[in-house]
């Protein structure tokens, strides 16, 4: 076996000759120069620093020389890998700058564009309307009440003081609801309620006097979609029961609701009417909004809102009939009660002069979006 050879150069090592280890040098800081961005300087880290880089495979030479000139060559390989990795971190921090700022710039949210591209939504006017009806009663002292909109014949009709004969009970006015049992519908004894009224008669079996109570809801007739009339309507039903009551309270809780809603100067009347859950009953009339009875008689300034006539009809109202109250277990020597009951839909068309009622059940949104979110 022959001697270590303990003589041996390692310039003689091409790959280790300075000249050699400065071009590979050279070449790493060039090409992490001409790196344009992060993605071509990770294939010139891995093409310059990775396993088969040229300064890895001259740093692995230096293992099989002699132990007396491994430093050398292992100084000049390392100041050269040192550069590399210098220039390698340092362009990488000029790219990635680069790269946030034209994130910045080119990401940017310009907020004075328009911010609403898709439009808002809005609650429909019929549901703000109830809503404000029923807080003008809440704050008054009423609870508001609800009822099922499947209804029992008996609470529908029976306990209102409807005769069986009336003609409301028949299909032209009333959609009954086929029962299994029933051979016909109007056999079944259930409707889809006409009014809210049958709360009422569900208020008085379920409370003891004294009773003051709001209903807000959804009821349904068989009339025909025109610009005045629709199949499926809201309204709004009061209802109080205490000793004493007479008509001036109904005629102030009226006065009040009015002008909570058209303004405080707003006045209104009763005329005589007959309903069969009311006695004394009246039409409520208040006066016009548009023309405040300034039309009346008046050629040279007419009022399309109230046909000149000064007042607007909002609905009927009267003293509960005694036989509403027994029915429902109230005592009428000892108790006297007011109701009363409008549609919502007309007082919506009085309040912001829509015309036709179509618009408010055909879900176009160019109807309810200028009535704007209310909360």
């Amino acid at each position: 076996m022959s001697a270590p050879n303990k003589s041996y150069d390692p310039v003689e090592v091409e790959t280790l000759k300075p000249e050699e280890i400065e071009r590979m040098r050279d070449e790493a800081l060039a090409a992490f120069a001409a790196a344009g961005d992060l993605d071509a300087l990770h294939e010139a880290k891995i093409a310059h620093t990775g396993p088969a880089s040229p300064l890895s495979l001259a740093n692995r030479e230096i293992g099989a020389l002699p132990p007396h000139a491994k430093a050398d060559a292992g100084k000049r390989v390392g100041q050269a890998r040192g550069a590399v990795n210098k220039a390698l971190a340092a362009r990488q921090a000029e790219l990635e700058a680069e790269r946030d700022t034209r994130v910045l710039v080119e990401e940017a949210v310009d907020v004075t564009l328009p911010y609403d591209r898709v439009p808002a939504g809005a609650r429909h006017p019929l549901t703000t309307l109830m809503d404000r009806l029923a807080d003008i009663f809440v704050s008054m002292g009423y609870e508001v009440a609800e009822g099922p909109e499947v209804e029992a014949e008996w609470f529908n009709f029976d306990a209102l003081n409807f005769t069986p004969d009336h003609p409301a009970r028949q299909m032209q006015d009333t959609f009954f609801v086929h029962g299994p049992a029933a051979a016909q519908a109007e056999e079944s004894g259930v409707v889809l309620r006409t009014h809210t009224s049958p709360v009422q008669a569900r208020a008085l079996l379920d409370r003891e006097p004294p009773v003051y109570v709001v209903v807000p809801g959804r009821v349904y007739r068989t009339d025909e979609l025109d610009a005045t009339h629709t199949p499926v309507f809201h309204q709004i039903e009061l209802l109080a029961v205490d000793e004493g009551l007479t008509m001036a309270d109904l005629k102030g809780t009226l006065d009040h609701m009015v002008q909570a809603l058209f303004g405080e100067d707003m006045t209104t009347r009763l005329r005589p009417n007959y309903f069969p859950f009311t006695e004394p009953s009246a039409e409520m009339d208040m006066q016009c909004y548009v023309c405040r009875g300034e039309s009346v008689g008046n050629p040279d300034r007419p009022c399309r809102t109230c046909g000149s006539e000064g007042w607007i009809e909002l609905g009927g109202c009267g003293m509960v009939n005694p036989r509403v109250l027994t029915a429902c277990g109230v005592d009428p020597e000892k108790y006297s009660g007011f109701a009363f009951g409008f549609g919502i839909e007309r007082m919506l068309m009085f309040r912001h002069n829509v015309e036709d009622m179509r618009d408010m059940v055909e879900g176009d949104v160019r109807f309810t979006r200028p009535f704007g979110m209310e909360i």
